[in-house]
């Protein structure tokens, strides 16, 4: 099976290959990056419609390679997903937060989102369900220490959002790049925690029938 990754930001492509090779280690990956998208997004403080149009670019390169399914890594551009989504169907087209926030959806709530993307703040919260209470929670800084190559101030920010959402019942990751913190953002708030590469890579074996 080829699996087609396609990221707007750079840091995301590690914790998805980290996540394939524990769980999926026999799926052949590809990996598409623009990270213009991220900053573009970030400017204009909304999608427009030649970002859906650079996806919908994206996503018939994708398919072009001869990949059985394409998942996106960044979780501000939902609605440009959707559009790849339409254009490529029955083939499986993930959001990248979609499988966590079905998992996140049965076994919580009250759900804490934790992110590093102001803007991911905006879109994500309207495609949980309107069963569970979103607290959205942004670790500031953490993003700009990451981009200057400091993991570990980004791990420490990031842990130290999540003490504010200790009263929910989980908490949720938003950005790809957030994984590898799961370990201390659990310390930090004595909580359950979901991290997106995991739930997706485990939704796309089950959409694509692997065992």
């Amino acid at each position: 099976m080829r699996i087609a990754l396609i990221h707007a930001l750079k840091h995301s492509l590690v914790p998805i290959e980290a996540s394939f090779a524990r769980l999926w280690p026999d799926a052949s990956l590809m990996n598409l990056l623009d990270d213009s998208l991220s900053a573009d997004v970030a400017r204009e403080g909304r999608l427009t419609a030649g970002m859906t149009d650079r996806f919908l670019a994206l996503g018939q390169y994708a398919v072009t390679t001869g990949a059985n399914a394409i998942l996106f890594t960044c979780s501000a551009f939902g609605p440009c997903i959707e559009a790849v989504a339409r254009a490529h169907a029955p083939m499986p087209v993930l959001k990248p937060n979609a499988a966590m926030i079905e998992q996140a959806a049965a076994r919580g709530h009250r759900i804490g989102l934790l992110s590093t993307f102001p803007p991911t703040l905006v879109s994500m919260p309207p495609e949980f369900p309107r069963s569970v209470e979103v607290v959205p929670k942004l670790a500031e800084g953490a993003m700009a220490a990451l981009d200057r190559g400091d993991r570990a101030e980004h791990d420490r920010l990031v842990a130290q959002a999540a003490r504010d959402l200790r009263d929910c019942d989980l908490i949720a990751l938003a950005q790809y790049s957030m994984a590898p913190a799961a370990a201390m953002v659990a310390e930090a708030s004595g909580l359950p925690v979901l991290t997106t590469p995991d739930s997706a890579v485990q939704k796309l074996k089950q959409l694509l029938g692997v065992g």
